[in-house]
C-alpha cells in the first residue's frame, strides 16, 4: 500500500537498515585486538661447527688434566729403616717402615714389600734411621759370606772411622818388648760396623774396640792378631758421604 513504509528501510534515503550495526570505527565492539596473533614460523635447526669444537676442547682439557694428575700420583710402597742398621744385622718386616714415595723408574733400586722373606735379610752396608733401604744394602741370609768381629786397635782412631766406612786392617807382630815387625794387611776392604764404647766390656785398655765386617776366611787371622796383642791399625779406603 502507498501509505505503508517498508520496515527494512530507515530514514528518507530509503536504505535498508542493518541489525547489529558496527560503531564509527567500522569494527565490532566485541572484537579483541590481542586475541588474534599471527603464528610465528620456527627457524630450521642449523648445526654450528663452533659448538662441536668447543665441546671437544672442554672434554680434551678435562681428560688431559686427569691424565696429568694420575701420572703425578704414581707412588710406590718401599721400606725405610726404623733405626740405624749396620752390616751383619738381620732385619725383619717389623724393623722396617712402609713408606709411599714417588720414585718413578728408580723404584726397583729400593726394598719393596715383596723383597723381604719371612726369614729376614742380612744388612751388607749401613742404613741410617728413616732412610729408604736400597736393595743393594741387604742380602739373603743363606748367601752371606761375611761376619763381624771386634778388633782392638792400637792408638787413636781417624775421624774417618765411622759406620759404613771401608778400611784395610793392618797388623804388626811384636818382636820384642815395644818393638814391632813390619805391618802386613790382614783384611782388605773391610767395612766398619761400629766403634765400641771404650767403657764397654769388649774394649780393653790397650786400644779402642772397632767392630768390622770381614770375610769368613779372614776371621781367624783377625782373632789371632787380637789375642797375641799385635798392633792393629785401620786405614780408610773409602769414606761415607757427608763425613
Amino acid at each position: 500500500m502507498a501509505g505503508t513504509r517498508d520496515p527494512g528501510r530507515t530514514g528518507d534515503s530509503g536504505r535498508m537498515g542493518r541489525p547489529g550495526r558496527m560503531g564509527d570505527s567500522g569494527r565490532d565492539p566485541g572484537w579483541n585486538a590481542g586475541a588474534v596473533r599471527p603464528a610465528r614460523q620456527r627457524r630450521p635447526f642449523r648445526f654450528d661447527p663452533r659448538l662441536a669444537i668447543g665441546v671437544v676442547m672442554v672434554v680434551a682439557s678435562v681428560v688431559g688434566v686427569y691424565a696429568v694428575v694420575v701420572a703425578a700420583d704414581r707412588s710406590v710402597l718401599v721400606y725405610a729403616a726404623t733405626s740405624t742398621v749396620n752390616p751383619g744385622d738381620r732385619i725383619y718386616i717389623d724393623d722396617l717402615q712402609p713408606t709411599s714415595v714417588r720414585l718413578g723408574e728408580a723404584a726397583g733400586r729400593y726394598l719393596l714389600p715383596e723383597d723381604v722373606p719371612a726369614e729376614g735379610l742380612l744388612v751388607t752396608r749401613s742404613v741410617a734411621a728413616g732412610e729408604l733401604v736400597p736393595a743393594s744394602a741387604v742380602g739373603s741370609a743363606a748367601s752371606i759370606r761375611f761376619a763381624s768381629v771386634v778388633a782392638s786397635v792400637s792408638g787413636r782412631l781417624s775421624k774417618a772411622i765411622a759406620p759404613g766406612a771401608v778400611v784395610d786392617v793392618w797388623s804388626a807382630v811384636e818382636t820384642d818388648h815395644g818393638v814391632f815387625g813390619p805391618p802386613v794387611v790382614l783384611v782388605g776392604s773391610a767395612t766398619i760396623v761400629r766403634v765400641v764404647d771404650a767403657g764397654g766390656l769388649i774394649a780393653d785398655g790397650g786400644g779402642e774396640g772397632v767392630e768390622v765386617l770381614v770375610p769368613r776366611d779372614r776371621i781367624a787371622r783377625v782373632l789371632e792378631a787380637t789375642a797375641n796383642g799385635d798392633a792393629v791399625s785401620l786405614v780408610p779406603v773409602s769414606i761415607p758421604a757427608g763425613r
